[in-house]
């Protein structure tokens, strides 16, 4: 359905309750908080802490069903199997563990690397460590790069976001940006942005399916949704949405896909970490 207004951040923020319009020269921290003004006219009885839940936060009977799945999660096999992958010993004797001493450290990610000059997410920052260790790097579809996630994001279960992006670093800031401008761009065949759905339409129905939110989007990462059967990555729902609006596909950890990551986790920022998760 086509959109009544251009999908401009300003334009979207300028719809406040509290009239809250962001100066054209806005920055991540303005962003964030106009975002967050935003939602709360939306969902005026929800507290930041609600959106690690997705669209479970704002759907009340969808959500009934979801936590009689979370009593016997279906993702628990993976948990216990990624503990056995991280403390495992690579060919040389060292462990996922030696790079990552504390393997609840989910909510730090995606960060700013300036060695890099790049966006790092968990899933490459365990691949490094491979490389580091003389391992072949794992597909990121691969089974045991998802159990590795899923047990250092159950690890780092109530951990607030902590996603930051240094403004005094013009690199940094461009990533943010690009990954905004990715979020707020539409594409493909259908001509929608991420913010069609998740801003402009958030907690309205699509066909059976409510629309989340974007505060949250990647506090509950590994998933297990009922439609895959399986554990699957947040690039690879990306991947899905860009799919169903018949937009050209985007590999995983792909630059475009890391930013828009690392936009979203900025603006989640104190959100607690409440991976892995199930969803339909």
């Amino acid at each position: 359905m086509p959109l009544t207004i251009p999908l401009n951040k300003t334009l979207y923020l300028a719809l406040l309750a509290l009239l809250w319009v962001l100066p054209s020269h806005a920055g991540p921290r303005q962003d964030q908080t106009g975002l967050r003004h935003y939602y709360q006219q939306l969902f005026p009885q929800l507290t930041l802490a609600d959106y690690r839940n997705g669209v479970y936060t704002i759907d009340t009977v969808a959500r009934e069903s979801w936590q009689a799945i979370e009593e016997f999660p279906p993702y628990e096999p993976a948990i216990e199997q990624g503990e056995i992958l991280f403390n495992g010993a690579f060919a040389n004797g060292r462990r996922y563990a030696d790079c990552f001493p504390d393997p609840g450290i989910a909510h730090r990610y995606p960060q700013w690397d300036k060695t890099r000059g790049e966006v790092l997410t968990l899933p490459v920052a365990i691949n490094d460590c491979r490389f580091a260790n003389r391992e072949s790097p794992l597909s990121y579809q691969h089974s045991d790069m998802l159990k590795l996630q899923a047990f250092m994001a159950y690890r780092s279960r109530g951990k607030a976001i902590d996603t930051t992006v240094p403004e005094d670093d013009p690199h940094a800031l461009a990533a943010y940006q690009q990954g905004q401008d990715f979020y707020y761009r539409r594409r493909g065949q259908l001509n929608f942005a991420c913010a069609t759905c998740h801003i402009q339409n958030a907690g309205k129905k699509i066909r059976s399916e409510t629309l989340s939110a974007l505060l949250g989007h990647t506090a509950n990462w590994p998933v297990y949704r009922l439609k895959w059967g399986e554990l699957g990555s947040l690039h690879r729902r990306f991947a899905e949405c860009l799919e169903q609006i018949r937009a050209q596909p985007l590999p995983e950890q792909s630059v475009e896909l890391r930013d828009l990551e690392y936009f979203l986790g900025f603006i989640g920022q104190g959100i607690p970490v409440s991976g892995p998760s199930v969803r339909k």
